[in-house]
């Protein structure tokens, strides 16, 4: 049996409980544990983050124990924030002084799983530690096996907002009705369209890509309907039209907001009436295919503005999914990060390479305005540039107006951890009361439309919606 990895972080130098919690474990299952004690000197306080990050590159924990002091509590956001960067998720069970609700609530705020008071008893340290670990087991397999249902291994994350939109694929993909996918540039849209194509009925059928910002305004009818022969001076044979080529399969129609006013008439038409009409055309053609739009636009100011037409957008927004942007999920970027190391050496054909703590620091305090497209590039250009076998931070380019000082970094990453807070209690309120917005919301004493609202601000989904009342 494999031995649990077990970090016991120790930020309070002048207080026993580290010692004593390693007593503890090893003396309940001395054969089944790996243990690290790290002791933090008060000096060492303010930069803790770092060097987790630095013991995390070299030992990766299944479990770690932060063991809280006076002094520890301002780097707390940090140091979740450093732990959940890794790998995998690791879960943390927290140390604190005493029971007091204040500081129990704290430590839960900022990530832990659970908390422990000394005195350390085994039946009190041991079922704690066991739990933790199954849990996360349990939740690193149910995320793995989603992926592969749906076909998205190569969709790297483990975010609550990303894992929240992924899931609603296998119930879009079952029926017939229009898809709109929103998201930024690089958030993998067309990858979305693709999964839900192969889980659909018609995934015997083409799955066809067409970019509609990409082709001239005057040729994308031509180029979505087609045309007869004689339709225009130089149409000498017909032309079938990429939703011909469709037929009995996908039509995913990226930039959609990019569509010209006529060619979205036509469109239309074939939503509705599941027919068009090629240019030149006496007779409408029927059409047996889904359509599958995305926009990385902000579709209701194109309404406003006149730029697309209203009953066209309901028409396309029956389904809808909202791919969140990298840096709303800063803890994927060491996921992707490293998924990026390995494909690249891979396909470079370099050696082994890994990034350094400080690299990988730079990359998780970047916004990411070009999402995962971005990182990508990024990790491509510093394997070419860089010949040492650990990329340093001074390798890794960003645009210094968007990388992240030092004096913000604390405000970025307590609002990251305020969000995930937030996530996982919304969720799990809601699993525990079966998806009921009303019972949730009493049980978390907050009033059911601003509950209702906290739930559409981390976009959670449920069957119930809110009262107009």
């Amino acid at each position: 049996m494999k031995r649990i990895k077990i970090l016991l972080l120790n930020l309070d130098s002048r207080n026993e409980s580290g010692n004593e919690l390693q007593q503890v474990l090893q003396a309940g299952a001395p054969d089944s544990f790996q243990i690290k004690h790290e002791l933090v000197e008060e000096a060492e306080v303010p930069q803790v983050a770092k060097r987790l990050s630095s013991i995390l590159s070299t030992f990766s924990p299944d479990v770690a124990f932060f063991v809280f002091g006076s002094g520890s509590r301002p780097v707390m956001a940090e140091l979740f924030k450093a732990l959940r960067s890794g790998k995998t998720p690791r879960p943390v069970i927290a140390v604190v002084n005493t029971g007091d609700q204040k500081e129990v609530a704290e430590v839960l705020y900022y990530g832990a799983n659970d908390f422990l008071v000394p005195p350390f008893r085994p039946m009190n340290v041991l079922p704690r530690l066991w739990r933790c670990v199954e849990e996360t087991r349990q939740e690193r397999a149910s995320i793995r096996d989603l992926k592969e249902q749906l076909g998205l291994k190569q969709f790297i994350g483990e975010s609550p907002a990303l894992l929240a939109e992924i899931k609603k694929i296998p119930a879009i993909a079952r029926c017939a009705a229009s898809v709109l996918i929103a998201g930024e540039t690089g958030t993998g849209k067309e990858i979305c369209a693709r999964a839900i194509h192969y889980l659909s009925p018609q995934s015997a059928g083409p799955f066809v890509a067409v970019n509609c910002g990409a082709i001239p305004a005057e040729l994308v009818e031509n180029e979505l309907f087609g045309h007869d022969p004689g339709a225009f001076t130089s149409a000498l044979t017909s032309s079938l039209g990429l939703v011909r080529e469709a037929e009995g399969g996908t039509l995913f129609l990226d930039e959609i907001d990019s569509l010209p006013v006529m060619a979205q008439v036509k469109l239309l038409r074939l939503l509705q009436e599941k027919e068009f009409r090629p240019l030149g055309a006496r007779q409408p053609c029927k059409a047996d295919l889904r359509v599958i739009a995305a926009t990385n636009a902000n579709l209701e100011e194109a309404l406003r503005g006149g730029r697309f037409r209203q009953d066209l957008y309901y028409r396309l927004n029956v389904l809808t999914l909202h791919l969140p942007p990298l840096r709303n999920r800063h803890g994927d970027v060491p996921l992707l990060s490293r998924y990026f190391v390995a494909k690249f050496t891979t396909e470079l054909g370099q050696p082994s390479k890994t990034l350094s703590p400080e690299a990988m620091q730079k990359l998780v305090l970047y916004e990411w305005p070009g999402n995962v497209r971005e990182l990508e590039n990024v990790i491509e250009r510093s394997l070419i540039l860089s010949e040492h076998a650990v990329i340093r931070g001074d390798e890794i380019v960003l645009p210094q107006s968007a990388v992240a000082t030092g004096a913000d970094s604390f405000q970025a990453l307590k609002a990251i951890a305020v969000a995930d807070f937030e996530q996982r209690y919304i969720n799990q309120l809601l699993a525990a009361n079966e998806g009921n917005i009303a019972r949730s919301a009493r049980a978390a004493k907050k009033d059911r439309r601003a509950f209702f609202q906290l739930m559409r601000k981390h976009r959670i989904g449920a069957h119930d919606q809110p009262s107009s009342g």
